[in-house]
């Protein structure tokens, strides 16, 4: 069998591209740090350095990279069982012309055989989302060919993979956590499910979707923005502050008890998933910067996002929320000059005042009681 990952960085290669490899998978890394591509092709392996309890160091081997700017790129797709990707939200509709060539050759070659596509991104139905995207690039033609022979399957993704440590000079070095989760939604792929260990499938996706955002996302953000406002330059220090770990406790459980009424999770099962979740944030072998968690604030204060959607879920079950609250006051304390969303908050927040800028930004209204509530924690953070 053989893959083709778009995205050969720490997730890339510490993530999906090493449970592929593991799986006994031929995996190709397309990318466009040539280094990193060209160590790939000389090495055809690489080590991961798995941290949790103890550290452990594992080689992934049979792997090779192409450029994913060369049309090199667009041979591999098609002649590959499985497309995956790691790229971040924004590169998903610059890598969508490469899969639609890709796609159009198979055709041309009369291969028939499945192929699906999994795009492994921190986004809510990614794979649906780059689904689209390649659709535009094709024909009519080529449209109903690609609805009978290519699956697109969304996913949901949870592993820790900080930076490189500073001093790092092995361009494939990389370090990630013990734990891992791929899921996949079994409902969306094309022929046979692929057996690949550390990729589970459910036919209920969106709520493992919602736990991970609601539960990871959501914690480890308002871990960040509590740990910069105390001075704390690591997630690991902040979680290890007393007045910081119970805050973001409460808002994980405002958090889950909106999933709990959605989904019917199993009470004792998601509290136990929240200290998972919070031990992880205390991994001793993790540098993970409250500044690279807490980046993209107008993002993160979206209405599909990690606060807001949340938020929106206890207004829609009249549950509580006063911490999650606290999480969203604490976004417009965050101020990173390197950080273009950083800068353009603080500068709407400066003309137009608070309730006008989270209104813009969230879809609240502005004159909405959470809106002044969350004003009025954010005077009180201050």
């Amino acid at each position: 069998m053989k893959a083709l990952h778009f995205g050969a960085g720490n997730i890339g290669r510490g993530f999906i591209g090493k449970l592929l490899a593991d799986a006994g998978i031929a995996v190709t890394f397309a990318d466009v740090n040539e280094t990193v591509v060209s160590e790939l092709q000389k090495r055809n392996e690489y080590t991961v350095k798995v941290v949790g309890e103890e550290c452990v160091v594992e080689t992934v081997k049979n792997v090779t990279a192409v450029n994913s700017a060369t049309d090199t790129v667009v041979d591999c797709i098609a002649e590959s069982d499985l497309v995956t990707t790691a790229v971040g939200p924004t590169v998903l509709k610059i890598i969508s012309k490469s899969i639609a060539l890709g796609i159009e050759k198979r055709a041309a070659a009369n291969n028939t055989a499945p192929m699906n596509i999994i795009a492994a991104e921190n986004m809510i139905r990614g794979t649906s989302q780059l689904k689209e995207a390649v659709l535009e690039h094709l024909s009519d033609e080529m449209k109903a060919f690609t609805e009978e022979h290519i699956g697109f399957v969304d996913s949901a993704v949870d592993r820790i993979v900080p930076p490189a440590a500073e001093g790092e000079t092995d361009p494939l070095a990389v370090t990630v956590e013990t734990f891992s989760e791929w899921i996949v939604d079994q409902t969306q792929f094309k022929g046979e499910i692929p057996n690949i260990p550390g990729m589970e499938c459910t036919d209920n996706l969106i709520a493992f979707v919602e736990r991970k955002l609601f539960t990871l996302n959501t914690g480890h953000l308002i871990t960040a923005y509590l740990g910069v406002l105390a001075g704390h330059e690591t997630i690991k220090d902040s979680i290890e502050d007393d007045a910081i770990l119970a805050e973001v406790s409460a808002a994980m459980e405002e958090s889950g008890a909106v999933l709990i009424k959605r989904y019917g999770f199993d009470p004792k099962a998601h509290a136990a998933y929240i200290q998972k979740i919070l031990g992880r944030f205390a991994n001793p072998y993790l540098r993970d910067e409250v500044d690279r968690v807490g980046r993209q604030p107008i993002r993160k204060l979206s209405p599909q996002d990690r606060l807001i959607k949340p938020l929106n879920g206890t207004i829609e079950y009249g549950l509580p929320n006063q911490h999650l609250l606290k999480g969203i006051a604490a976004a417009f304390l965050y101020k990173n000059e390197d950080d273009p969303q950083a800068v353009e908050l603080q500068a709407m927040f400066t003309e137009k005042g608070f309730a006008e800028t989270l209104a813009h930004y969230s879809g609240l209204k502005s004159d909405a009681e959470v809106v002044k509530l969350a004003e009025d924690a954010y005077f009180s953070l201050k």
